[in-house]
């Protein structure tokens, strides 16, 4: 396995080999965990990228799936307060009371999809979004100064890409967004589904529900598809 290659440990040497504008570099926090995120440029062979790639977000990823089985249990067991269990309802977005459509949001979302959407959105983690703002997903934001604005975004747009102080945040925030935003409803339906019938949650399946992701629409969602196959991505799934 070759040794990970790690971006320079000093905030210096990045300010002056970098091409990116001063004002882009934000937050001490921000740099100092993009310092630790591995330099897949770097990483020539295919494979040893993609299997680096796969270590470096497979943690994450299952950290914040565990949190969301937990929290599950909880709503659907009980042992959670009334003050907790209100801010639930209004971060996922369901109407208060609603624990069955709160469920249909609280739950996982496989590692393969995520991961075959973090390679294909960061180009294997070697894109500027992911090296150094920590946003895989090509996630969107639109208040004036939430995120970067791409080189070749026209006149008439407003958006901006995020970004993120940390690998876990950046997740967290895709993770919420596919679990509430009205664009991934039928990828929470075919969770449901899943669950009802008692299959595995996969992330084959659920790609089906991406196609309001990206604007050329299902091509999308076989292009993730694909990237899942090739890479026997399934194998990292949660079993629940």
């Amino acid at each position: 396995m070759k040794i990970l290659k790690f971006k320079p440990l000093f905030l210096a040497t990045i300010l002056a080999s970098s091409t990116l504008q001063a004002n882009e570099f934000w937050g001490l926090e921000s740099w100092m965990n993009s310092l630790e995120t591995p330099d897949f440029d770097q990483i020539t062979n295919v494979d040893e990228r993609k299997q680096a790639f796969f270590q470096y977000l497979l943690p994450a990823i299952n950290k914040q799936n565990t949190k969301i089985v937990q929290l599950r249990n909880d709503i659907k067991t009980g042992n959670i307060n009334q003050v907790r269990l209100k801010k639930i309802y209004q971060y996922y977005r369901a109407k208060e009371g609603d624990i069955n459509t709160l469920l249909t949001r609280v739950d996982v979302i496989p590692a393969s999809l995520i991961l075959a959407q973090g390679a294909y959105e960061s180009n294997w983690g070697r894109s500027r979004f992911a090296k150094y703002y920590h946003n895989f997903f090509g996630l969107w934001c639109f208040k004036k100064g939430c995120g970067i604005v791409p080189l070749q975004r026209s006149k008439t747009d407003t958006h901006e890409v995020a970004k993120f102080s940390s690998l876990d945040k950046s997740i967290e925030y895709y993770m919420r967004s596919i679990n509430r935003n009205s664009a991934y409803k039928t990828l929470r339906k075919i969770r449901q589904i899943k669950r009802d019938q008692q299959l595995p949650i996969t992330g084959i399946a659920l790609a089906e529900g991406l196609e309001n992701y990206a604007e050329i629409g299902y091509e999308y969602v076989e292009t993730v598809q694909s990237i899942i196959r090739y890479n026997k991505l399934e194998r990292y799934d949660y079993k629940s």
